[in-house]
């Protein structure tokens, strides 16, 4: 699929009216209500991607919010535990957090995993979001969207898709920044950190190494901010 399909395909995703089968490989996607931000500041940022991780795990002993109140001691233990135990709804293969949206690349490894994974965060973060901005109600867009990745070559160029979407959407301004974005999988992807918290091998097994796979994301980079410079007239709404 070239990189042309793969951004019509990805952009037209219709809602989540597909099965979702356990050992399957989705994008999940979702985004404010009415386009709205979602993510206002860093740390809203950094509270989803935490929460994300937190709520991967299948067994969780306190809500989120809760476990921020325990002391620093007993919230590493805690985390080692989940670690060590790897019960998890589904294996976060890769992520981009914008703005006013999100993208996960998902495989679902346990019955209903994607659901009940995206509703715990999705609560978890609405119900913070909202408390601090001190407002009610949803604040995101309804169901979540679902592609089912059917291919390899699907995985990788939705790999690609999803960690260029900063520099696409001139969130960040240049290559430089979209490597050191931090609200995505990239860095780790490019062994800028570590956080072992990505199922990443199913994607970098395809190259000889990190510098493989740099080539492969941003060679096509201004190639597909110019398709999002022109995708209103090619693309509805």
């Amino acid at each position: 699929m070239t990189p042309l399909v793969y951004l019509l395909y990805t952009k037209n995703m219709p809602g989540r009216n597909i099965p979702l089968v356990t050992n399957e490989i989705y994008h999940i996607f979702n985004r404010g209500v009415a386009s709205q931000p979602v993510f206002l500041d860093k740390r809203d940022f950094n509270r989803a991607r935490e929460s994300l991780f937190y709520y991967q795990n299948r067994i969780v002993p306190v809500r989120y919010s809760k476990f921020l109140t325990i002391n620093a001691y007993d919230r590493l233990s805690l985390l080692k535990e989940l670690s060590d135990k790897k019960d998890f709804w589904v294996e976060i293969i890769a992520d981009c957090l914008m703005p006013n949206h999100f993208h996960l690349i998902l495989k679902q490894v346990t019955e209903n995993g994607i659901s009940k994974f995206i509703a715990n965060f999705t609560n978890s973060y609405t119900k913070y979001s909202n408390t601090k901005n001190e407002r009610n109600g949803p604040i995101f867009q309804g169901k979540f969207k679902a592609v089912r990745v059917e291919t390899n070559e699907q995985l990788l160029h939705l790999s690609r898709y999803i960690h260029l979407n900063p520099y696409t959407s001139f969130v960040v301004k240049s290559l430089r920044d979209l490597e050191n974005y931090e609200f995505s999988s990239l860095p780790e992807y490019l062994r800028l950190v570590k956080t072992n918290f990505f199922s990443k091998e199913i994607v970098l097994d395809n190259f000889k190494g990190k510098s493989s796979y740099w080539s492969f994301v941003f060679d096509q980079a201004d190639y597909q901010r110019k398709l999002e410079e022109i995708k209103h007239l090619t693309l509805e709404k």
